[in-house]
């Protein structure tokens, strides 16, 4: 009896452990498959759909500077002897800058001159030698010719004539030789002339005058110091003359921007010397190529445009002590207005995500698989697909949809939802990462979705 009771005890033991087993595996496909478990609500903040003016802005950033700056190198090297400005004075086209130490120009224009003075006397000693080459020659000819009728008369030998008939041919080159020594001599002086032209020149250059109307904006020189002209070289860059009055900016764009800018297009320009303030401008200049400093260290493609600042949107900033508000080199920032749709229905940016597009997935994704491997696993950008959530009954509806341009807030969405329609717009993390079709959610206005919780 004893043995039958402990035999049935165990058999009983072992069935209610595989019973609980049993109970545990029901318990965690239940609450996987979603029976159980999955009750927590979400709270949620939505907005309903409406229409909007959206411009597409592209933000760059860059540094001010004229929209017209000469940089002003000498033409001759030396010793600068004579300075007439300073940096920030204003000059008009034409006004004397400063003067290069001339006596080393002036020997060598005073060098050039007197050897054209004695190629202009060559000249005239080629010529008279000329002069007597010819008469001689004159001479030697009519001598010749009566020798040849008196050799055909048989008076005089042949080596008579033949003598005669050298004489003649000497006589002959001699004035060739002396026509060609006037020519050398013409040559000469023309030569002459041209190293007297090139002298005075130089020592014209000597003296330095302003080539435009405009501001000393950078002075790099002084009295005394030692600068190289550009006839064989970049030259020193003594000073900058820039026309303050129309400053522009520069800035770098890159590549996946640069296609969407075109001439004209409108900006609003921020400076950092004047806070809370905007400035208009205007797109005058984009680069048709990648500068040689255009490739960032992450190795982004840049391309330089320029923006100009409309004169007017600073014209209250202009005072009789501050004529220029604007100094080359302060930094600013631009959002050039590159589109604008009018009336158009759109949604802010934190409500379009995107999630895995499983009509176009070119790898299945096993719901069910390790988690781990789901994250390592790289999608490609056809799979996703963007989606915002329609808030209807306490929850949501995932509605895939296509979007248009952007701006800082707010995204056009050509189709996907209607007007009216509320759909979910914060908190983003939730938006990102957590709802999906038909997450039970709780809608909260903004103030109280982020509140601080006691």
């Amino acid at each position: 009896m004893r043995k039958n009771k402990s035999k049935s005890k165990k058999k009983w033991t072992r069935i209610i452990i595989f019973g609980i087993i049993g109970l545990i595996i029901v318990l965690i496909i239940a609450k996987k498959a979603g029976l159980f478990g999955s009750s927590d609500i979400y709270e949620v903040s939505t907005e309903i759909v409406e229409k909007r003016t959206i411009t597409e802005i592209v933000n760059a950033s860059g540094k001010i500077q004229p929209a017209m700056e000469i940089k002003l190198s000498p033409d001759v090297s030396g010793e600068i002897v004579e300075l007439a400005v300073r940096e920030g004075c204003e000059v008009k086209k034409g006004d004397f800058i400063l003067k290069i130490k001339p006596d080393l120009y002036e020997s060598v224009l005073e060098r050039t001159i007197a050897a054209g003075n004695s190629a202009n006397a060559n000249l005239e000693n080629s010529k008279a030698r000329l002069e007597q080459v010819k008469a001689q020659f004159i001479q030697t000819k009519l001598s010749h010719q009566r020798n040849e009728t008196l050799y055909e008369q048989g008076v005089i030998s042949q080596s008579e004539f033949e003598n005669s008939l050298a004489a003649y041919q000497m006589g002959l080159a001699d004035v060739s030789a002396a026509e060609a020594s006037v020519n050398a001599a013409k040559y000469s002086i023309m030569s002459s002339n041209a190293s007297i032209k090139e002298a005075t020149e130089n020592l014209r250059k000597t003296s330095v005058f302003a080539p435009m109307d405009g501001t000393v904006s950078l002075l790099n020189v002084e009295v005394g110091e030692r600068v190289v002209g550009t006839e064989m070289m970049a030259g020193t860059e003594m000073m900058r003359i820039a026309k303050l009055e129309d400053m522009e900016v520069i800035v770098d764009v890159n590549e996946n921007d640069i296609v969407k800018i075109k001439l004209n297009d409108s900006a609003d320009i921020e400076v950092d010397a004047y806070l809370k303030r905007k400035f208009a401008g205007v797109v005058t200049e984009i680069a048709n190529s990648a500068s040689s400093s255009g490739v960032s260290i992450n190795q982004v493609t840049n391309f330089k445009v320029k923006v100009k600042i409309l004169n007017e949107s600073y014209a209250d900033l202009v005072t009789e002590n501050n004529k220029y508000p604007f100094r080359p080199g302060m930094s600013a920032s631009v959002n050039i207005h590159t589109n604008t749709v009018n009336d158009v229905i759109s949604l802010p940016l934190a409500a379009v995500t995107t999630r895995v597009d499983s009509v176009n997935m070119k790898t299945p994704t096993n719901v069910e698989g390790n988690k781990d491997n789901q994250e390592n696993k790289t999608i490609d950008k056809s799979e996703l697909q963007e989606v915002v959530f329609v808030y209807k009954d306490g929850k949501v509806e995932q509605r895939n949809v296509k979007t248009g341009i952007q701006d800082s807030y707010y995204i056009q969405i050509i189709e996907g939802v209607e007007l009216k329609e509320e759909v979910v717009v914060a908190p983003y993390n939730l938006i990102s990462k957590i709802l999906k079709n038909g997450t039970s959610v709780k809608k909260l206005s903004k103030e109280e979705l982020y509140k601080p919780k006691k």
